[in-house]
């Protein structure tokens, strides 16, 4: 049986129409962008196959190429087509940012880092620059690690500030364990950086840690 043969409560596609997307499974809203089947299974199929394979959405679309492209339906086309959608996604959010003072929305800015840095397999440092309004100026991958670490240098991170005349930062870093608890390195990193950085006029408005599905920021724990 084809989704063709499903009864039209039970279609995607017309499930979304008839009742909004937030009312589509993970695999359902998957199987939208797959589009088809392969013999003997359905788009919707092929998605839950694809969700437990890699762990759920942020797993499969921070899947490597190669292995996403060799799962059984899946492929090269496909694996574009994700890949043009997440960062169609981060771009909404990076405009919806660019036009309002950051502090007003720090979900937005949660959302945001969030989907840059989820479920990376090594540790990136990044930072949202900032004007003397809030607004961003760049968001900007600043140094790249190992699985449990990633080399901060406070020199390099007042030279870029510097140089895209920065006011103020956000700083977001992720785990790639997961879990989001701040650890002493990353206290005692923050606390230079913010040394650092005053002394060039630019505040430090937060740092925060990116696990798998939360963010701790170390300015809410009072740890800056």
């Amino acid at each position: 049986m084809t989704i063709k043969d499903w009864p039209s409560t039970e279609r995607p596609r017309e499930k979304l129409l008839a009742h909004g997307v937030g009312a589509l499974s993970d695999a359902e809203l998957l199987a939208l962008f797959l589009g088809t089947g392969v013999a003997g299974r359905t788009a919707v199929d092929v998605a839950r196959d694809a969700l437990g394979a890699f762990g759920g959405l942020t797993g499969l679309l921070k899947a490597e190429r190669s292995a996403f492209c060799a799962m059984r339906g899946l492929g090269e086309a496909r694996y574009t087509l994700l890949q043009a959608a997440l960062e169609v996604s981060r771009r909404h959010l990076f405009a919806a940012l660019l036009e309002r003072d950051v502090l007003g929305s720090p979900e937005d800015v949660r959302r945001y880092l969030a989907m840059h840095l989820t479920g990376l397999p090594h540790e990136v440092f990044a930072a949202l620059l900032l004007d003397n309004r809030h607004r961003v100026i760049e968001y900007r991958e600043l140094f790249r690690g190992t699985i449990d670490s990633a080399a901060v240098y406070p020199r390099e991170v007042v030279k870029h500030c510097l140089a895209r005349n920065a006011a103020a930062v956000i700083f977001a870093h992720n785990h790639p364990s997961g879990v989001a608890e701040p650890s002493d390195t990353d206290v005692r990193l923050t606390r230079k950086l913010v040394d650092a950085l005053a002394l060039v006029d630019v505040r430090v408005l937060d740092h925060l840690v990116i696990g798998q599905g939360v963010q701790t920021s170390l300015a809410e724990r009072g740890l800056m």
